[in-house]
């Protein structure tokens, strides 16, 4: 279930919040009829809210005893970008390109470590899918230590089309997985943008199948996988250790 600190219980409420182009991440329904709802679906598509029917039963639950109305928004504890001004701020950087693509990282802790060591290294932003992927919940936020409010974050309808545009811009991609070339045996010189996978299934295959090079990190004890965010921090600083090298 998702945050309950960044909920918002209730047709009028949602309709408000959603007027006020406050950033709402999530709409859950239970029907699409109604006074109210119509507006609410219609202002929830414009805005590209992701919107999903649960159970009156699963309303209930997350209402937690409040009046739902057959709909619950959550908010995002920031603005999220399009990949298109996560690209023009990239281009304003200094440094060659360096992004974090999160693929299907549903775990908040996770995702907030993984934000707050990519603003440490210096990544130029975060892009995550809509769909199975943690939000920019108050948990994401203060798992990253704050970092959340900095790191700029984009979030995709479709990551292989994000892969996509950023091969356009010349940016090579590099998956992480087991069956990979060993990471201090890799170049990582160029524009960079690295893929982390999911907590129990790595990289889906159709992202991976997109991914110009794969990396591994070594595996020696009877453990032979590492949490995401601990797995991308040793990556990233890899990226960070060449280029302080040139």
């Amino acid at each position: 279930m998702p945050d309950t600190e960044n909920k918002i219980i209730g047709k009028n409420p949602v309709r408000e919040a959603l007027r006020s182009n406050l950033p709402v991440d999530t709409l859950y329904i239970s029907h699409a009829n109604g006074n109210g709802m119509g507006e609410i679906l219609r202002l929830a598509k414009e805005s590209g809210v992701v919107i999903k029917t649960v159970t009156d039963q699963k309303l209930a639950q997350m209402a937690e005893g409040g009046a739902h109305q057959g709909v619950i928004a959550f908010t995002s504890c920031a603005k999220y970008l399009t990949l298109e001004e996560l690209l023009e701020i990239s281009g304003k950087k200094d440094t060659k390109p360096f992004f974090i693509i999160c693929d299907e990282i549903e775990d908040p802790h996770n995702l907030g470590a993984i934000i707050r060591t990519a603003e440490t290294a210096g990544a130029h932003g975060i892009i995550i899918p809509k769909r199975r992927s943690a939000m920019l919940t108050p948990v994401v936020h203060k798992t990253s230590a704050g970092a959340a409010s900095w790191m700029p974050v984009a979030r995709v309808s479709n990551l292989g089309a994000a892969i996509d545009r950023l091969k356009k811009e010349n940016i090579w991609i590099y998956g992480t997985d087991m069956n990979g070339t060993l990471y201090t045996e890799t170049s990582f010189d160029g524009a960079v943008a690295l893929v982390i996978g999911s907590e129990g299934f790595g990289i889906s295959r159709l992202i991976k199948e997109k991914c110009d090079f794969l990396v591994k990190l070594p595996m020696l004890g009877r453990i032979t996988s590492l949490n995401a965010s601990v797995a991308a921090g040793i990556f990233m600083y890899e990226v960070v250790r060449q280029r302080m090298q040139k």
